[in-house]
């Protein structure tokens, strides 16, 4: 399953950003994966945290043959030197350990999370241990597919406002500037500054070259 956009949201952002609707044309459709369970995405982004895109899948292909499914109960039945031998850090374990509890004994509700607006739902998730800000704006993302987040916190989407807009750096000013003018479909501007900062549009110079 891929976040879903159409051409609602691209026009809409074409028009309201020249330099994002050329680099939107020449980028074309994205397909990024989401997954709509919210435990097991929680556990995959807190494994992810600071760490390469790669590291991350090969560990979550680890856990998933070790326990099977993601889910409460087989994250509780599991001990923690058994996930730090798959390759996730003793804090890290800690962290998903800790939502399993909580989750199990009903102190986090997990199922009210869809159902809350997005500040509500930033402010549920960042009480869990191991869950800051910019984790619960990828959960967002890539779980929730809410349609308006473009985060602050992270690196790559200030390298592609860098890179589109040639600027030295981004303030919050600045951010604040793009981000009201992508929205209500701030997500999908996020898809196109992700592209844009990993390449792909041959010859848009970047951070060095700036």
């Amino acid at each position: 399953m891929y976040f879903e956009y159409g051409n609602k949201e691209i026009e809409y952002l074409k028009k309201g950003d020249k330099l994002l609707g050329a680099a939107i044309d020449q980028i074309g459709h994205i397909y990024r994966e989401v997954n709509t369970d919210v435990f097991s995405s929680i556990v995959r982004h807190i494994i992810g945290q600071q760490i390469s895109t790669s590291a991350q899948a090969t560990i979550w292909q680890r856990l998933r043959d070790r326990i099977g499914a993601v889910n409460p109960d087989t994250i509780y039945s599991i001990e923690l030197n058994e996930l730090q031998q798959i390759g996730i850090t003793f804090r890290k374990a800690g962290y998903i350990k800790d939502l399993a509890e909580k989750v199990r004994n009903k102190e986090f509700d997990i199922n009210s999370i869809n159902d809350l607006p997005d500040e509500e739902v930033i402010r549920k998730l960042t009480t869990l241990k191991g869950v800051g800000i910019w984790t619960a704006e990828m959960l967002m993302i890539f779980c929730l597919q809410r349609p308006d987040v473009v985060s602050f916190g992270d690196l790559a989407i200030h390298r592609g406002m860098r890179m589109l807009y040639h600027h030295e750096s981004i303030n919050r000013e600045m951010f604040e500037k793009y981000r009201k003018s992508y929205s209500p479909y701030g997500t999908v501007a996020s898809l196109y500054l992700w592209a844009i900062a990993g390449g792909a549009i041959p010859g848009m110079k970047g951070d060095n070259e700036i």
